[in-house]
C-alpha cells in the first residue's frame, strides 16, 4: 500500500495519538454549505488531554419521580430506566480514568462531539434539502476509546445529554438481564454492521445487528422501533473481543443512526488508504492518456476533485457514460428516447444499446476506497467512479434505508444502486492520432 499516507493520517509522536475517523456516507470529502464546527462529513477522534469516560458504579431503585430527580441532579452522569410511575432504575456512572468518551447525535447542545443530520441521496447538489421530522436521535451514540494500546474502540447506544442523563421512558425498550443489570434501546436504534475481514479488496459484507445502551449485541427487531428486542448475540464483557460479534469498532464497521450512516476507519486502516495526492496523481494520469469521444474525437478529463464535489459545475470536457454498456463519450445531444426524460433513455451510437447517460464523476472521499486501484468503474445511476474492488464492495453492502427497508447505494452520494450489478465497467477510447 502507498506510504505516502502517512504523512496525511498518522501524525508524530509529539502529537495526539489517533483513534480514528467516522466518516458519514453520502457527501464525497464535504457537506453541501461546507465542514463547519461539530457539523461536517467526517469527524476524527484524537486521545483527549484528560480522560471522559465513565463507567457503572451505583444502582438505585427508586419509587417516585421525586427521588428520581434528586439522584439526577447530583450533576453525574447516570442512565435512567423508567419501568412504570412508580418505580425507575437509576444507574449511575463514575469518572473512568482509562478511556475517552465521544458523542454522535443531531443535538447542537454541547454534550454532542459529532452532529449527524439526515442524509439526502444526491444531497450534495446544490443545496440542502430540509428535513421535515429527523428519525435521527438527537443524543444518538457514544464512542469509548481505551487510552491505551491497542486503543479499542466500542459503541453505544444513546447518548449524555446536558444534564449528563440518559433517559429511557416508559415507551422505550429495556428490560433486565439474567446477571441483574438494566439495558436498553434507542427508539429507531443504533445498527452496526463489522465487514468480514476487515476494510480491505476481499472484505465481504457482515450481518447487521442492533447495541444496546449498554453496549450488548442483538439480532434486529422486526421493526426499527419495535418494544421487543431481538436476540442477544453477545453480552458486553470489557476483556473479551468476539470477532464480528461485539460493540468494538473494526477498520470498515458502519454504524447506522436511522437517517445517517457513518463509516469508522482505524488509524491504522487510514495509513494503508490512498491519500487525496494519490487520487488526484490517479485523475492526472487518466487524463494524460487523453480519451476521446469516439463520435465527437474530443478530448475529454475529469475535472479536479474540487470541483468533483460540486455537481453542478459541468465541464466542457466532462466524461459522460452510456450505463448500459460503459462506452464513454463527451457530451451530446442525440439518441433520447424519451422527450420527458432525456437523459434516462439514450441510445448509445457505438454499440445501441439504451439506456441512461450521465455525467462521470471521481470519487473524492479516500475513506471509502478499499484498494488503491484505478478508477474504471461508475456506479450506477450516479456515475460517480473509482476502483473495481470498491465499487464492488459497495455494491454488495445493504445499508438501511428508513425504517424498514435495506438497499445498496453509492457511498459517495448515497443514491440507491440499480439492479442487478449497480456498477459498469468504463469504456475508454484513446487518441486516434
Amino acid at each position: 500500500m502507498f506510504s505516502s499516507s502517512q504523512e496525511e493520517y498518522c501524525a508524530p509522536s509529539k502529537d495526539p495519538v489517533k483513534y480514528g475517523e467516522l466518516v458519514v456516507l453520502g457527501y464525497n470529502g464535504s457537506l453541501p454549505n461546507g465542514d463547519r464546527g461539530r457539523r461536517k462529513s467526517r469527524f476524527a477522534l484524537y486521545k483527549r488531554t484528560k480522560a471522559n469516560g465513565v463507567k457503572p458504579s451505583t444502582v438505585h431503585i427508586l419509587n417516585t419521580p421525586q427521588a428520581s430527580k434528586a439522584v439526577n441532579s447530583k450533576g453525574q452522569h447516570s442512565i435512567s430506566y423508567t419501568l412504570s410511575r412508580n418505580q425507575t432504575v437509576v444507574v449511575e456512572y463514575s469518572h473512568d480514568k482509562d478511556t475517552d468518551m465521544f458523542q454522535i447525535g443531531r443535538s447542537t447542545e454541547s454534550p454532542i462531539d459529532f452532529v449527524v443530520t439526515d442524509t439526502v441521496a444526491g444531497g450534495q447538489e446544490g443545496e440542502e434539502t430540509p428535513i421535515t421530522q429527523s428519525t435521527i436521535s438527537r443524543f444518538a451514540c457514544r464512542v469509548v476509546c481505551e487510552r491505551n494500546p491497542p486503543f479499542t474502540a466500542r459503541i453505544y447506544a444513546a447518548g449524555f445529554d446536558s444534564s449528563k442523563n440518559i433517559f429511557l421512558g416508559e415507551k422505550a425498550a429495556k428490560w433486565k438481564n439474567p446477571d441483574g443489570h438494566m439495558d436498553g434501546l434507542t427508539t429507531n436504534g443504533v445498527l452496526v454492521m463489522h465487514p468480514k475481514g476487515g476494510f480491505t479488496e476481499d472484505s465481504k459484507p457482515g450481518v447487521w445487528r442492533e447495541i444496546s445502551v449498554c453496549g450488548d449485541v442483538y439480532t434486529l427487531r422486526e421493526t426499527r422501533s419495535a418494544q421487543t428486542p431481538g436476540k442477544l448475540v453477545c453480552a458486553y464483557a470489557p476483556l473479551v473481543q468476539v470477532e464480528h460479534e461485539s460493540n468494538v469498532l473494526q477498520d470498515g464497521s458502519l454504524v447506522d443512526l436511522c437517517g445517517a450512516t457513518l463509516l469508522w476507519r482505524t488509524a491504522e486502516g487510514l495509513f494503508h488508504t490512498p491519500t487525496q495526492k494519490h487520487l488526484e496523481a490517479l485523475r492526472q494520469e487518466i487524463n494524460a492518456a487523453r480519451p476521446q469521444c469516439p463520435v465527437g474525437l474530443n478530448t475529454l478529463a475529469f475535472p479536479s476533485m474540487q470541483r468533483s464535489r460540486a455537481l453542478s459545475c459541468l465541464e466542457d470536457k466532462q466524461p459522460w457514460v452510456y450505463l448500459a454498456c460503459g462506452h464513454v463519450h463527451g457530451y451530446h445531444n442525440w439518441g433520447h428516447r424519451s422527450e420527458q426524460e432525456p437523459n434516462t433513455q439514450r441510445e448509445c451510437p457505438m454499440c445501441r444499446m439504451v439506456g441512461p447517460y450521465v455525467p462521470l464523476w471521481l470519487g473524492s472521499e479516500p475513506a471509502f476506497y478499499v484498494d488503491t486501484g484505478a478508477p474504471t468503474y461508475a456506479f450506477v445511476p450516479c456515475g460517480h467512479v473509482c476502483s473495481e474492488k470498491s465499487v464492488k464492495y459497495w455494491s454488495e453492502i445493504p445499508l438501511p434505508h428508513g425504517t424498514h427497508a435495506f438497499h445498496a447505494a453509492c457511498p459517495f452520494c448515497a443514491t440507491q444502486l440499480s439492479l442487478p450489478l449497480g456498477y459498469a465497467k468504463l469504456i475508454f477510447q484513446g487518441p486516434v492520432d
